[in-house]
């Protein structure tokens, strides 16, 4: 049924100030632009979609709609992150190079199962960039790591918490 990724899309203040976040920071290729002037509901409008590729063939697209109002504000990471896995040897050198460019950085974390850092692109949101651990694999295995005893645990706590 659902194979993979295509693209998760985002709204985006300026198209060329996230390219050189994406593209020249990130190093994902610009691979595609679609001018739209004319939504499928019929409404003219000015909008560019552009989309940068990683390696396994998904996307991060970004629509760029001066004539729609957006609310750009940065992101919690409870809110909105956007986690892309790398190697664990390019976690170092990502961190570097942000600090280096004055992009808003922080980490490593230490979550376990992957080691993360973070950084805040021109829009707002928050990127993660994260390494699988030896263990990762065993950790996200459902057969295994009671994820829904756990869901459901957390539901009924939740529940018998609530004021009546």
């Amino acid at each position: 049924m659902i194979e993979k990724l295509h693209h998760n899309a985002y709204r985006c203040r300026d198209s060329e100030e996230t390219r050189r976040f994406y593209e020249d920071f990130l190093g994902l290729p610009l691979v595609g632009t679609l001018e739209i002037g004319q939504t499928k509901s019929g409404r003219a409008t000015q909008t560019l979609h552009t989309f940068y590729q990683m390696d396994d063939g998904s996307h991060l697209a970004f629509f760029e709609a001066p004539d729609m109002s957006f609310d750009f504000k940065p992101q919690h990471d409870f809110d909105l992150h956007i986690a892309l896995e790398v190697a664990s040897p390019v976690l170092p050198v990502m961190l570097a190079k942000g600090k280096a460019a004055g992009i808003e950085t922080r980490g490593p974390s230490d979550h376990g199962f992957i080691d993360s850092i973070y950084f805040r692109d021109p829009n707002g949101y928050v990127i993660e960039l994260c390494a699988k651990r030896a263990n990762h694999d065993a950790e996200m295995d459902p057969d295994h790591n009671g994820a829904r005893d756990k869901l459901n645990k957390w539901t009924t706590s939740k529940a018998a918490a609530a004021p009546a």
